[in-house]
């Protein structure tokens, strides 16, 4: 008898099978901080179009890749991030938002489906006029699906919704997507779709989608983070 043990712990347990190590062993790479690697510029390209962005990033994990898009939208020490109570970001993340960003996270309850009140984020919003006492708001982070309330997909209306909040307010939206795309699948609407009034979105397959704004500045800053990283290990 053959016993087969099926490890549902995390997708990050899988492992890759032959063939996917074999096209990795074959595929073309070069120097990617020297923009030399067509590989990755391809997959880069690639996930951009889908996602309906104008630029994207490679990067190693995606708490990486949630970490350079905070930095990014918050450039300036002292900054805040409104996210959920219950979030990837807030509880697994070690904190590298405050720890090397010296971003402020500001937390709103989650509810059971993931979602934050739109009228409490509103409310926790700060603004530059009172910095001397408190930071000053720069960012809203969702995440969809939502892992701590069970996989719950966020809606396109409730996304595109606090995307006008943020924006009413000059601040930037973050989507954390590590399973947007079962967002996809469970809702019947195309991936761009959900995240079009993101100025971000990480992506499982480790990966950032951004306007082209900010592209050069979440490359500098992956750069950066990679060599801090390297010095704390």
């Amino acid at each position: 008898m053959v016993t087969k043990v099926v490890d549902l712990r995390s997708d990050t347990v899988t492992k890759p099978s032959e063939a996917m190590r074999a096209a990795m062993a074959a595929a073309e790479v070069d120097d990617d901080v020297l923009g030399a690697d067509p590989t990755a510029q391809r997959f880069e390209a690639e996930m951009a179009r889908i996602m309906g962005k104008e630029a994207a990033l490679f990067v190693p994990s995606g708490t990486m890749g949630n970490l350079v898009s905070v930095l990014a939208h918050c450039d300036t020490r002292g900054s805040e991030v409104i996210l959920g109570d219950n979030s990837h970001i807030h509880i697994y993340e070690n904190g590298g938002i405050a720890t090397l960003g010296g971003v402020h996270p500001r937390t709103v309850p989650n509810n059971p489906d993931g979602t934050m009140d739109v009228d409490k984020i509103v409310a926790a919003i700060r603004h530059r006029d009172g910095a001397m006492y408190y930071p000053t708001t720069r960012l809203i982070c969702l995440e969809n699906t939502h892992g701590n309330t069970g996989g719950k997909c966020l809606s396109v209306e409730y996304t595109d919704k606090v995307g006008e909040v943020a924006q009413s307010h000059g601040l930037k939206l973050h989507i954390d997507g590590a399973r947007i795309f079962n967002a996809s699948v469970a809702l019947g609407v195309p991936v761009h779709r959900l995240v079009r009034a993101a100025d971000s979105v990480s992506v499982r397959s480790n990966l950032l989608a951004i306007f082209l704004d900010y592209a050069t500045r979440v490359r500098m800053g992956y750069t950066n983070i990679g060599c801090v990283t390297v010095f704390l290990c």
